[in-house]
């Protein structure tokens, strides 16, 4: 029998992948280095230094955004992750109908559509919504973060529940149990991998979401992300590379939590 087909032994694969890799990650990995650069350009190093972290931690405006990012992340990704859930369980735990991929293609549209697409629907109907009531708060973040979140969460979800053993739920019915204590006892803990990829997945898409965040937010309510963009505007200093570098640690630390955590559950 011939042997079968492995990308991987073909010629030039390694060079290939290696050049990937280089390009991907070069210029994160000068961003680092260099927010450690004492000199306040950023082409030319003077010698290590941590005067920017110190700076960024003594900026009031960083502080602010950053906890505003924060809260709009962790409350956008609960609620996504929730929506996604419900949906998932909707779309797998039902027999094939017509007009089901409809449904998941209606569910994954804000993946599909461009990005500057959406942020421009979400300002025109926000911006009707804050004439009629008056209110302008954070809400409307919160809101525009849930909905574009939701089909990052989804995925995982959906792939664990089709990829879970029906048998174990199917004995639970069996056995009279109801369909709330069949979702808790069995079904709950065997998904709970894909509600955390789903959790985390939303949260790092809303932390570091910029275009919709910079139509539909109001005065004085910057993120990070759009807090950074306009000091780009402004003239850049190491001090955006130590924020960057600071942000990356973070989405490091938070998958690899979530890594963990995941894989003991499984």
């Amino acid at each position: 029998m011939a042997d079968r087909f492995d990308v991987r032994r073909q010629t030039g694969f390694a060079s290939m992948a290696m050049m990937c890799f280089f390009l991907l990650y070069l210029p994160i990995a000068t961003l680092v280095v260099y927010a450690f650069n004492d000199n306040e350009s950023l082409a030319i190093w003077k010698g290590f230094s941590l005067r920017w972290f110190h700076a960024a931690w003594n900026n009031s405006l960083v502080i602010e955004s950053s906890i505003r990012s924060f809260q709009i992340a962790a409350v956008a990704a609960i609620l996504a992750t929730i929506s996604a859930t419900m949906a998932a369980l909707a779309t797998t735990r039902t027999k094939p109908y017509r007009g089901l991929t409809f449904k998941y293609a209606f569910i994954n549209q804000p993946l599909m559509v461009p990005e500057i697409v959406t942020a421009v629907a979400l300002l025109i109907v926000f911006s009707r919504i804050k004439i009629w009531t008056g209110y302008s708060g954070l809400g409307y973040l919160i809101l525009a973060h849930t909905a574009f979140c939701v089909p990052f969460a989804y995925l995982p979800i959906r792939a664990r529940l089709e990829s879970m053993d029906l048998s174990l739920e199917t004995a639970a019915a069996d056995l009279y149990a109801t369909k709330w204590k069949i979702f808790r006892h069995v079904t709950l803990p065997l998904l709970w991998p894909g509600i955390l990829a789903g959790l985390m997945l939303a949260f790092v898409v809303s932390l570091d979401d910029v275009v919709i965040t910079e139509f539909v937010k109001s005065g004085g309510q910057d993120t990070l992300p759009t807090f950074m963009l306009g000091q780009i505007r402004r003239g850049v200093t190491p001090e955006i590379n130590a924020i960057s570098t600071v942000f990356l640690a973070l989405s490091i630390g938070i998958v690899t939590a979530f890594f963990f955590i995941s894989r003991k559950r499984t």
